[in-house]
């Protein structure tokens, strides 16, 4: 009974053994497909993923530069070695061409050498077969004259041979250092072959490695520009309205965030800047231009026909083909048409124009489809029948052309007062004489001209309820462009350090504090280009004045501001209570 206790005991205590080792390899599969599951997409990622895939990026970066830079300085290296090489070749192709007259100008010597001494060693030869050695003696005053004579000819006739043999040497020399030189000339050109395939090899890892790491950069400016996003970029239909503590001092929207010092960064615009800016359309209209005068300036390049064949229909996503005049651009949502009724018919106009044109290029003139959302433009089967049917039919037939065919007429709601080239123009300043004051989407009352924003476009602030910053944030900032572009720390970890908003592994304000050295700024200014763009940002610190471009500045803003805090244009201002 014991025995029999003892060996169920055994094996139920081996039963339980195995089952606990089944759930925990179970929970360790688990676990393990729930790490690998939770991490984000970074090809399509959420506002919360994107420090993650900024910071993955940044190692994939780090990773590959080493042995990238190292295959540049191997490439350098090897390039030198080739031009070395080629100039010891072309050194050693001179001595051949040296050698080679040495080499016949010898045999020449020779040659004529060998001809005196053929004719000595025959004359010789008649003298020794006609010769009698008693004759000398005979002829001779005395014995001594005449061995004298046969010492002479016997002298004469070694040191024809001693000429001959030199010549013999020498042109022998000669041709062994031909043959040496031509040895080391292919030893050389088989060295320089090798060398430069390795070079060629090289030069094509070089190349698709920094095709690689410029693909990265991109997708890294392009999370960025996610960051920054979040904005509608045409108007819609309904007139925005002025959103609570983005204004600036003095405007009916600005809050006291009570402190001093504070500071807040405000955007002009909210664009991608090329073509119509629609509020800069409404300014002009108000101005008492016409639609034609509008979009010449817009669509600088463009021509207007105001005969252009439409066709009949186009294919809209979701809606299938319908009628192109009276049923697609009569449902466009771009703009508000009770800017009709306030001095801006003329924009409507435009828009009419920019629309038609817009869906008849990515249509192919309407043999496509278009989609009916903001990634192309706004359509709904509601159809409008005031001011913007009256816009669209008084415009009937006009597109823009570019080459005979519907240009692509881009258009945004808010340039911040500068438009870019499209089609190979210089731009323009959108203002009636000067900038800011003159701009035309400040005349029209854009709420997006000058803003702090603060706000995703669902509405999160991440539980900030204005865009002012203090004096120690704003030398956060600072810290995190000193790592940025100076150096001095992880630039993987330059992102906001509310965690709860935004995931990654940020440094501590302290932490990056003590790699920055900035505390505190107490003052600040700008200086913009005369192309539209912020140029420079001058700080005034605990360690005296800094300053930073415009472009360095707004990358680091954009990663290291708190919250949903950023900037949405490289033209801005930073205001100071």
């Amino acid at each position: 009974m014991s025995f029999q206790f003892s060996i169920f005991n055994f094996q139920s205590k081996k039963t339980i053994q195995v089952f606990l080792l089944l759930i925990s390899f179970t929970l360790l599969l688990f676990y393990s497909f729930t790490l690998i599951s939770a991490e984000p997409n970074c090809e399509d990622p959420g506002p919360g993923d994107v420090d993650f895939c900024l910071s993955r990026i940044e190692q994939e970066i780090n990773a590959l530069k080493p042995a990238h830079e190292y295959n540049k300085k191997e490439l350098s290296d090897l390039k030198v070695q080739v031009t070395s090489l080629e100039k010891r070749i072309a050194g050693l192709s001179n001595q051949l061409v040296v050698k080679e007259k040495d080499i016949n100008a010898k045999e020449v010597d020779l040659e004529f050498a060998q001809k005196i001494f053929e004719e000595k060693t025959e004359s010789h030869y008649k003298f020794l077969r006609l010769y009698d050695p008693i004759l000398p003696f005979l002829s001779s005053e005395d014995a001594t004259s005449a061995f004298r004579e046969l010492a002479f000819r016997q002298r004469a006739a070694n040191e024809d041979i001693k000429t001959m043999e030199k010549y013999a040497g020498d042109l022998v020399k000669l041709k062994e250092d031909k043959e040496s030189l031509t040895k080391s000339k292919e030893s050389l050109a088989g060295l320089k072959k090798k060398v430069g395939d390795r070079a060629n090899f090289l030069a094509g890892e070089v190349a698709k490695t920094e095709s690689y790491l410029a693909s990265l950069t991109a997708k890294q400016e392009e999370l960025l520009a996610l960051k920054a996003g979040g904005f509608q970029t045409s108007v819609g239909d309904t007139p925005a309205t002025l959103e609570p503590c983005s204004g600036p001092p003095g405007s009916p929207n600005f809050c006291d965030p009570g402190f001093k010092p504070a500071f807040a960064a405000f955007s002009f615009g909210a664009p991608h800047r090329t073509g119509l800016s629609q509020y800069g359309a409404y300014g002009r209209s108000k101005k008492g231009q016409s639609a034609e005068s509008i979009l010449s300036a817009y669509y600088n390049g463009a021509e207007l026909n105001k005969g252009y064949p439409v066709p009949s229909t186009i294919g809209v996503s979701g809606y299938g083909r319908i009628a192109f005049e009276e049923n697609y651009l009569l449902g466009i949502y771009e703009v508000p048409e009770s800017w009709g009724d306030n001095g801006g018919f003329e924009a409507l106009k435009a828009q009419a124009v920019a629309a038609r044109s817009y869906a008849l290029a990515v249509t192919g003139n309407g043999g496509g489809s278009i989609c009916p959302t903001e990634s192309c433009q706004v359509y709904k089967p509601q159809l409008k029948s005031g001011k913007w049917a009256e816009a669209v039919r008084a415009t009937r037939g006009w597109v823009l052309t570019k080459g005979g065919s519907a240009a692509t007429t881009y258009y945004a709601s808010t340039s911040g007062g500068y438009t870019i080239s499209q089609w190979g123009w210089t731009g323009i300043k959108d203002a009636d004489g000067d900038w800011p004051g003159g701009a035309y989407e400040k005349i029209s009352g854009s709420p997006w001209f000058y803003k702090a924003w603060y706000k995703t476009r669902g509405g999160g602030s991440c539980s900030r309820s204005n865009p002012w910053l203090t004096s120690e944030e704003m030398a956060d900032i600072t810290n995190a462009w000193q790592v940025l572009y100076k150096g001095g720390g992880d630039t993987s970890r330059i992102s906001p350090v509310d965690t709860s908003c935004w995931s990654g592994n940020p440094y501590s304000k302290a932490d990056l504090s003590a790699i920055g050295g900035y505390t505190g700024v107490s003052s600040v200014s700008v200086v913009y280009s005369n192309s539209g763009s912020t140029q420079s940002i001058s700080l005034g610190t605990n360690k005296g004045s800094v300053n930073i471009s415009g472009e360095e500045f707004k990358k680091a803003f954009n990663l290291r501001a708190p919250g949903y805090i950023g900037l949405k244009s490289s033209l801005f201002n930073i205001e100071k209570l």
